[in-house]
């Protein structure tokens, strides 16, 4: 997918009024409720194992809605946008003690599994009441872009944790039938493209509308010309570095990396396993003839590293990837998956916590930058300026990787 059309809604969602504002939050939470009723279908009880990568479907579900009454309804200066105080008092959540439920910079982690949550009827009632007072306060909140920053913030927050949602329910085997979650095959890889740029705006603009404060502020990146990848790595180009033992062949891969190989017990990528000749993928719950021209996903940072190793390559800059993708929109494909770039998530010169502190500011601690979307991305999220952050051992995410030439 090339950027003309993979941005256009995501410019949509960080520049577009209250009426486009309030179409995309119904679509936004009929989705999210379409994925939560798969769960319910797949999973007795809705129960999932204590580990660091899930949440619980129940508490996920009902965070979502608090998340959006606590930074709109229940926000004294959401009309100040991004300049509203992180602390201003709030007023009381629609659900007694919803604060001591779901808030997530509050709420341990490995508590979410032995909390008293309502039940999903309950919870689909508080999100239907939530949702409703959110429009109703959107209709008369003006077309600025502080007045629209707290709602814009509410969408794309849903739209991320659908994104978990999907694939949390792909490891624990729940069918997801719906084709936009599906990955896609891509074609032959097209070659490198010669980027050369000599410098580079990274991040967004400002006055564009809604930025994370991540991407703020926008600033001048010296770069020497480079060939990156068309497209990201498909299967076929991926598992001939699998076939070739590579993954127990500890020159490929750092120290770190060779580290986190040895602590797993699998011998190869996440979700695969081969049987003979042929490779199958675990997929809606069935292990199922993988598709050599899809994306390889569900790598690590570890794993991108070492494939770049054994062939030669290396990972991109974050900068390098986003010049790639905004100065060649015609030859740049991206959106199939998550791509790990080279760089550490730190904050800009001049960075500034927006109101929600806890989205950037405590993730600083030199884990990568992932790039792009996926085919699990809502295409509202699929912005060429987006910062995405993960810890480098994780490959529950639809993660992969694009590369650059080595020299």
């Amino acid at each position: 997918m090339h950027p003309a059309s993979v941005a256009a809604e995501a410019t949509g969602a960080r520049q577009g009024g209250p009426s486009a504002l309030a179409a995309a939050l119904a679509a936004s939470r009929a989705d999210t409720l379409a994925t939560f009723a798969a769960c319910e279908r797949a999973l007795p009880g809705l129960a999932v194992p204590l580990l660091a990568e899930l949440n619980p479907p129940l508490w996920e579900l009902g965070h979502i809605g608090w998340f959006q009454e606590f930074w709109i309804a229940r926000n004294p200066e959401r009309a100040l946008g991004d300049r509203a105080s992180a602390d201003a008092p709030r007023t009381a959540p629609l659900r007694p003690g919803a604060d001591a439920l779901y808030d997530s910079s509050r709420v341990p982690h490995d508590s979410r599994w032995q909390l008293p949550l309502p039940d999903a009827g309950a919870t689909r009632g508080d999100l239907d009441r939530q949702l409703a007072l959110t429009l109703q306060l959107l209709a008369s909140a003006g077309d600025g872009d502080d007045a629209l920053y707290a709602f814009r913030l509410a969408l794309l927050h849903e739209d991320m944790h659908h994104e978990a949602a999907l694939y949390m329910a792909r490891g624990l085997g729940v069918p997801i039938a719906d084709p936009r979650w599906q990955p896609r095959r891509l074609p032959e890889p097209p070659g490198c493209l010669e980027i050369d740029v000599g410098t580079w705006r990274l991040g967004s603009p400002a006055g564009a509308g809604f930025a994370f404060d991540n991407e703020l502020p926008a600033h001048e990146v010296a770069l020497r010309p480079f060939g990156i990848d068309a497209q990201a790595l498909r299967w076929a180009e991926y598992l001939p570095f699998v076939e070739a033992g590579g993954y127990g062949q500890p020159q490929w891969w750092t120290a770190e990396g060779w580290r986190w190989r040895r602590a797993r017990a699998e011998c190869g990528p996440r979700h695969l396993r081969r049987d003979g000749k042929v490779w199958l993928a675990w997929r809606h719950g069935l292990w199922q003839p993988l598709e050599l021209a899809e994306a390889a996903v569900n790598l690590s940072r570890h794993e991108a590293e070492a494939w770049c190793a054994w062939a030669g390559r290396r990972l991109p800059t974050e900068a390098e990837w986003e010049a790639a993708a905004c100065s060649r929109p015609e030859a740049f494909r991206w959106a199939d998956v998550w791509e790990w770039t080279a760089s550490p998530f730190s904050p800009f010169d001049g960075f500034r916590p927006h109101p929600y502190r806890d989205y950037s500011a405590p993730w600083f601690d030199g884990r990568p930058v992932l790039r792009g979307a996926s085919h699990c991305t809502q295409p509202r999220m699929r912005h060429p300026r987006y910062r995405n952050f993960f810890p480098a051992g994780r490959n529950d995410v639809p993660a992969g990787l694009r590369s650059c030439s080595a020299g």
